[in-house]
């Protein structure tokens, strides 16, 4: 499928901000196309970034059927431009779109629409250690109807924002309320998926959360509320005696993280031990009295690894190394975002370069 290229009025002059934040600004163009039932994915076109409209009965908006995705282009030392790892967001938008009853996209349109997107816009990839250009494809059903089926009318659409890391303080540690009152997804339900509703879900404990001095939410399991899951908007990880790195298995209600599965390799890279498990939380309290947890960390697109540095759970709060980032994350950390910008070799053949 062709792409047509709208003519577009550039911002001009560009100049970013010195504080980016996260997806507060946004490049002037955006990527739509559009799906019918009967003719299948059509009108692909890159033009300015609008607002779009929609009829009030559109389904998205009483059904919920919306699916998102999240990936970076990174600025070189060099100028150019690198995207990292695609072909796995663009599988995982599709899981997304089998999990919520929605077409999926040809991986293929899918890429070169990103990588298109990015080349035409590549004078708002931003330069400052650690920015990137945030890139957001989503898919909302577009269909005038209340009923509750499956809507034969879709939207595609790819934005793009320049931004600072997820956390305004970096790499700092940040601290993580465990709730026993609330639940994230349950196995079987929509949990892996990157859907709206999920995050949705999410925000009353998030917010109870910051009233009590915490950054994020560490999600037990919605059965027992005894097993972790994830933590906010990310994937959790510990390390035991800085030699061994465990993370949550696959279960379901858990999101297929490229920054996760990307970590898994680096671990084992530079001779970390790695299990994918199912974690009891009273447990891992104990080894962290014990001091065989030494570190736990988050990980994300947004964040990309993100330190514990306490927990509050059931009115106590728990220091995790002193409150302070541990040398595996660091590692790791440096490893990831090494080869993302391009200082070091790309040994798994991860970056496909735009610009």
């Amino acid at each position: 499928m062709t792409i047509r290229i709208l003519p577009v009025i550039e911002t001009s002059p560009l100049t970013l901000p010195s504080e980016l934040g996260f997806g507060r600004y946004f490049t002037d163009r955006m990527f739509t196309q559009r799906y019918a039932a009967t003719t299948g994915w059509h009108d692909a076109v890159i033009g300015p970034y609008q607002p779009i409209s929609l009829d009030p009965a559109a389904q998205v908006l009483h059904n919920g059927q919306m699916i998102f995705e999240g990936t970076k282009a990174y600025r070189r030392a060099d100028g150019g431009v690198n995207l990292f790892r695609p072909d796995r967001n663009a599988a995982r938008f599709n899981r997304s779109a089998q999990r919520m009853g929605m077409p999926e996209v040809p991986p293929e349109l899918h890429i070169r629409a990103i990588e298109t997107l990015v080349k035409l816009e590549a004078r708002w990839v931003p330069g400052a250690p650690n920015t990137a250009l945030y890139i957001r494809p989503t898919m909302i059903a577009t269909e005038k109807d209340l009923a509750v089926r499956a809507p034969r009318e879709f939207l595609h659409f790819i934005i793009a924002s320049p931004v600072a890391p997820y956390f305004a303080g970096g790499f700092a540690p940040v601290a993580v309320y465990v709730p026993h009152d609330y639940v994230r997804a349950v196995r079987g339900g929509t949990g892996e998926a990157k859907t709206p509703g999920n995050y949705a879900g999410s925000i009353k404990a998030t917010e109870e959360a910051l009233a009590l001095g915490y950054q994020q939410v560490l999600w037990l399991d919605a059965i027992e509320r005894r097993y972790v899951d994830e933590v906010g908007a990310m994937n959790i990880a510990f390390v035991y005696d800085g030699t061994h790195l465990c993370t949550p298995a696959l279960s379901g209600a858990i999101l297929h993280g490229v920054t996760r599965e990307s970590i898994l390799v680096l671990a084992r890279d530079l001779q970390l031990t790695v299990s994918e498990d199912r974690i009891d939380f009273l447990e891992v309290l104990a080894d962290i009295e014990r001091g065989r947890i030494t570190e736990i960390f988050g990980m994300g697109t947004g964040a990309v690894i993100a330190p514990v540095g306490r927990l509050g759970y059931q009115g106590r709060d728990i220091a995790i190394n002193d409150g302070e980032p541990g040398p595996v994350a660091r590692r790791l950390f440096d490893e990831l975002t090494g080869i993302q910008y391009g200082r070091l070799p790309d040994r798994h053949g991860w970056i496909r370069s735009v610009a």
